[in-house]
């Protein structure tokens, strides 16, 4: 099937790992123009990252931002995310881990990966569990962690 949209909104869904093979399979598609999605507060866990982290592999996935906002991931889904990210490094410019279990192993993962220069992740997203949160930023080829209050945070519509 073709798919022409740029955005999917999927945000509080009721989605769950099961999803994730179809949404899997959206991001691998040869016809596939989309660029952001957002899945943020469904039940995907590590599993369902697992799977969506097989279509983010694919050399046709073109996604740029992707946010998985309090989908219950932790360092196992992170594992998935950094290895797809590898196999597949040169359009994610933006991931939302906010409220999440990422833990210290899955966000050192994911922030290695900001220090790749074929990377294109410019903007890491995650909440500690002392409610701080942090972005990444990369200028070049250094990243570096930054404490961000929550007001400097930019929020999308």
């Amino acid at each position: 099937f073709l798919v022409y949209c740029c955005l999917f909104r999927l945000s509080v869904c009721n989605l769950s790992e099961r999803s994730c093979d179809a949404l899997s399979s959206v991001l691998s598609s040869q016809s596939s123009s989309l660029r952001e999605l957002d899945l943020s507060n469904n039940h995907l866990q590590d599993s369902g990252v697992k799977l969506l982290s097989a279509g983010l592999k694919s050399p046709h996935c073109e996604l740029e931002t992707l946010s998985l906002s309090g989908c219950l991931i932790t360092e196992e889904g992170c594992a998935s995310l950094a290895s797809a990210l590898s196999s597949n490094p040169s359009h994610l410019r933006e991931l939302d881990l906010s409220y999440n279990h990422p833990g210290d192993s899955g966000v050192k993962l994911l922030s290695a990966g900001l220090e790749d220069p074929q990377w294109r992740l410019e903007t890491l997203r995650y909440e500690e569990a002392a409610a701080t949160d942090h972005q990444s930023g990369r200028g070049g080829r250094a990243g570096n962690l930054f404490s961000v209050p929550l007001s400097a945070w930019l929020i999308r519509p």
